[in-house]
């Protein structure tokens, strides 16, 4: 009974084991056939680089805090981050950045620690020296010259600003635009006449509108036109007829002659 037992564990793991080469075979085909496949549609077998080419061997990593125009890395040095980068990404005071300097000298910026943020609406405004900044809660945030060129929002505007939520920050990142300050006016009718500036518009067509002098006297009324009538004891006839009596002579004498 024994020795029948252990037959069977015999030809079972003959059996384990052959379905396990059969396994590693129909892998092996696998693979082959999908590597032919890709060679017929003409793709190159994708795989994992190596070390040396996905990596600078002299690219040096920095790591920092963004304090809204620069980043202050971890060596003690200030880092100029590229206002547009700054702005599309809306970076915020105390934003943790990775900077990488490549060999050829590239800087390359990567968020990796965005410090948590809250929203506010505020107005946009521009002091004397030409700087913009926002009013959002009652405070002044300083904001990049990029987002409002990216945005082309002016003075008055109404946009969407963000700012860190736990730190105490004088600069604001734009997130939108919500309003312009310009309101758009009524356009008046085309068969209207009004007055505009100093041209009046009289069906649809601008006319120069005469200078109104408020010294002068109202003119006096135009006098009005003599009409004749027919009613006359003198008919119009009547009186064209001494000119025809005239005009009768004269042809007489010129016919004698």
């Amino acid at each position: 009974m024994e020795e029948k037992n252990t037959n069977d564990a015999n030809k079972n793991a003959e059996k384990i084991q052959a379905l396990r080469d059969m396994i590693s075979t129909a892998e092996t085909t696998l693979q082959g056939a999908k590597s032919m496949l890709l060679q017929l549609e003409g793709k190159k077998k994708a795989g994992r680089r190596r070390k040396t080419e996905d990596a600078d061997e002299n690219e040096k990593v920095i790591e920092g805090t963004f304090d809204g125009q620069i980043m202050l890395g971890t060596d003690g040095k200030q880092y100029p981050v590229p206002a547009n980068y700054a702005s599309k990404s809306k970076l915020v005071k105390g934003d943790m950045m990775k900077l990488s300097i490549t060999s050829d000298g590239s800087f390359i910026y990567k968020q990796i620690g965005p410090v948590v943020r809250k929203m506010a609406i505020g107005t946009v405004n521009q002091d004397t020296d030409g700087n913009y900044f926002v009013v959002a809660d009652g405070k002044a945030y300083r904001v990049l010259l990029a987002s409002i060129t990216y945005f082309k929002v002016e003075p008055g505007d109404e946009v969407t600003l963000v700012t860190p939520r736990d730190i105490d920050s004088e600069w604001g990142a734009i997130e939108n635009l919500l309003q312009k300050s310009r309101e758009k006016k009524e356009l008046p009718r085309k068969d209207a006449d009004q007055d505009i500036g100093g041209f009046r518009k009289i069906d649809g067509i601008f006319n120069e509108k005469p200078a109104r002098d408020e010294t002068a006297a109202p003119a006096a009324p135009a006098p009005e036109k003599e009409v004749a009538s027919t009613s006359d004891n003198t008919s119009v006839i009547d009186e064209w007829m001494p000119n025809l009596d005239e005009l009768r002579k004269e042809l007489e004498n010129k016919s004698q002659e």
